[in-house]
C-alpha cells in the first residue's frame, strides 16, 4: 500500500511538472495563436537588444518554420534572414513578448549560417497577424554597431553607429510605432548625422504600389524632395510617403500614413496615437502641405512639412 501510494504521489508530481514547464512547438502540428504566443517569454519595459548580445539573450525554444507560417505570410518571411527558401536550415527562437492594450509584440530572431536577424510581429487582441518590422539586420556593414531600444510606449528605436575618429560619433537613429489606424509601424522618429546616409538613394516604401486613382502620383521637387501618393481601398482613400531635406540636409523629415481625399481636393492626416496634424490640398498638377500639429516625431526641430511640389508627369508606356 505504501508503495502504492509513493507511485501515485510521484505521477502527480510529474504531472504538476509537465503543466509548469512552457509550452513548446513541434513539427508540422499547426498550432494556434495563442500556442504561438505561449512561448514567447513576457519581457518589461523599458528593454535594450544590440547585434552582439542578441544569441545571449534569445529563448533556447525552437518554433518550427511551418508553424509561424500559419501566421506571418511569406512574403515578409522570406525578406528576413534565410527567407523562406531556406526554412529548413532557419533557426526561428522567441526573444519576448510585449503585451499592450492593443495587442501583443512577438520579438523572434532568424538564424542562417550563424546570421542572426530579430523581427517584431504584431497581432492584435484577436491575436490575428497585423504587421512586422525587421529590427536588427543579419548582415551589414562591420563599421557600424547596432542597437534596438524599445520604451514604454512602444516606441522600437533603432541606432546605427560607428567612430569616425576618435572624438566623432556618427548615428542614425531611426523610430518606429505601431498605428492602429495605419495596421502598419511607421516611422516616428528619424534623425542623423552620419553623411554617409544622407547621399545614399532615399528609400520610398509604397513606390510599387498602384498609382490609379486621380490624385495617385510621385509629386516632386527634387530627388531628396518629394510626396508619393499612391491608390488606397477605394477611389477616395490614398496612401502616402513624404521626405523633405532642407537647410542642405540639416534638417530632414519623414512620414508614411494615408488620408481620405473630400470632393474639394482636400485631405488631413490625423491617426489615432499620433499628435502631428497634416493638411492636404490637392489640384490637377499640384499638392500642397500644411503642418498643423506637432510632428516632431517625425522631422528635425527646425523644418516643418510645409510645402508645395508639382506633379511629375507618367511616362507613357508603348
Amino acid at each position: 500500500m505504501h508503495k502504492t501510494t509513493l507511485a501515485i504521489l510521484s505521477l502527480l508530481l510529474l504531472v504538476t511538472a509537465c503543466k509548469d514547464k512552457k509550452g513548446g512547438l513541434s513539427g508540422d502540428k499547426p498550432v494556434t495563436a495563442k500556442e504561438l504566443l505561449a512561448v514567447y517569454p513576457a519581457i518589461n519595459l523599458p528593454y535594450t537588444v544590440a547585434d552582439t548580445n542578441i544569441n545571449r539573450l534569445k529563448d533556447t525554444t525552437t518554433i518550427p518554420y511551418k508553424a509561424i507560417q500559419q501566421f506571418i505570410p511569406d512574403s515578409i518571411l522570406e525578406k528576413l534572414e534565410g527567407g523562406s527558401k531556406a526554412k529548413a536550415k532557419t533557426r526561428i527562437h522567441p526573444l519576448g513578448r510585449i503585451e499592450k492594450d492593443n495587442g501583443n509584440y512577438l520579438l523572434t530572431t532568424f538564424t542562417y549560417n550563424k546570421h542572426t536577424s530579430l523581427a517584431a510581429f504584431f497581432f492584435d487582441k484577436k491575436n490575428e497577424f497585423k504587421a512586422a518590422l525587421e529590427l536588427l539586420p543579419a548582415r551589414h556593414n562591420n563599421d557600424y554597431t547596432y542597437t534596438v531600444g524599445i520604451n514604454r510606449e512602444p516606441t522600437f528605436t533603432v541606432n546605427k553607429e560607428r567612430f569616425a575618429s576618435a572624438n566623432q560619433l556618427l548615428y542614425t537613429r531611426t523610430g518606429y510605432a505601431y498605428i492602429d489606424a495605419s495596421a502598419d509601424f511607421l516611422t516616428v522618429i528619424n534623425e542623423t548625422n552620419d553623411e554617409q546616409k544622407k547621399v545614399n538613394e532615399i528609400y520610398n516604401p509604397i513606390d510599387t504600389m498602384a498609382r490609379k486613382n486621380k490624385f495617385s502620383g510621385d509629386y516632386v521637387e527634387d530627388k531628396k524632395n518629394f510626396i508619393a501618393v499612391r491608390d488606397g481601398r477605394n477611389a477616395q482613400e490614398y496612401l502616402f510617403f513624404i521626405h523633405f531635406e532642407k537647410n542642405n540636409g540639416a534638417c530632414t523629415g519623414e512620414l508614411k500614413g494615408e488620408f481620405t481625399v473630400a470632393a474639394n481636393g482636400k485631405a488631413v492626416y490625423k491617426q489615432n496615437g499620433d499628435p502631428c496634424v497634416i493638411d492636404f490640398a490637392f489640384t490637377n498638377t499640384r499638392i500642397t502641405v500644411k503642418e498643423q500639429g506637432s510632428c516632431g516625431n517625425h522631422r528635425g526641430i527646425r523644418c516643418l512639412f510645409n510645402d508645395s511640389y508639382d506633379k511629375k508627369k507618367e511616362k507613357k508606356k508603348k
